[in-house]
């Protein structure tokens, strides 16, 4: 098993995408911030709730930072019309912008990690990440098994 050797690469490229993040995002945005105005930017407004699981954090701490976010222009809340209990989040013009410097800056990192290696790799490596971070089903569809079927042939 290559358990030990994945966990110093695995562990070396998320120091070096974290520090690489940080430094390229900074002043204006964080991660934590990018992650959020990317999912505004496809589902368009949420409640802050529905952004825990992208965050993997608590309530307080979502609430903190949308604060942030708020006071920075990038994103804006306002009530429901219909439920005044209920908050919705969207994203702003600047957010926006902000959205699309973090991403460019990510997908660069990123793609001169992936143009290492072959396109080939580069498919069969997004293809077993894909692989070790889906949660072990029971039961597999067929439609599941044709898209792993299909995952495998592009990877070849």
């Amino acid at each position: 098993m290559q358990t030990t050797e994945f966990a110093k690469i695995w562990s070396r490229m998320a120091k070096d995408y974290k520090v690489h993040m940080e430094q390229q995002l900074a002043p204006s945005l964080t991660e934590a911030q990018l992650t959020v105005l990317e999912v505004l930017n496809e589902y368009g407004r949420m409640k802050p709730s529905q952004l825990i699981p992208y965050l993997a954090t608590t309530p307080a701490a979502v609430t903190m930072l949308l604060d942030r976010m708020e006071r920075n222009r990038l994103v804006t809340r306002f009530r429901d019309v219909k439920d005044r209990r209920v908050v919705w989040i969207v994203i702003s013009d600047q957010g926006r912008e902000e959205a699309e410097r973090g991403l460019q800056i990510r997908d660069d990192f990123l793609g001169s990690a992936l143009n290492r290696i072959s396109q080939h790799n580069q498919n069969l490596l997004v293809y077993l990440l894909g692989k070790i971070t889906t949660k072990t089903k029971t039961s597999v569809s067929t439609s599941e098994t044709a898209t792993e079927r299909e995952q495998i042939e592009r990877a070849e």
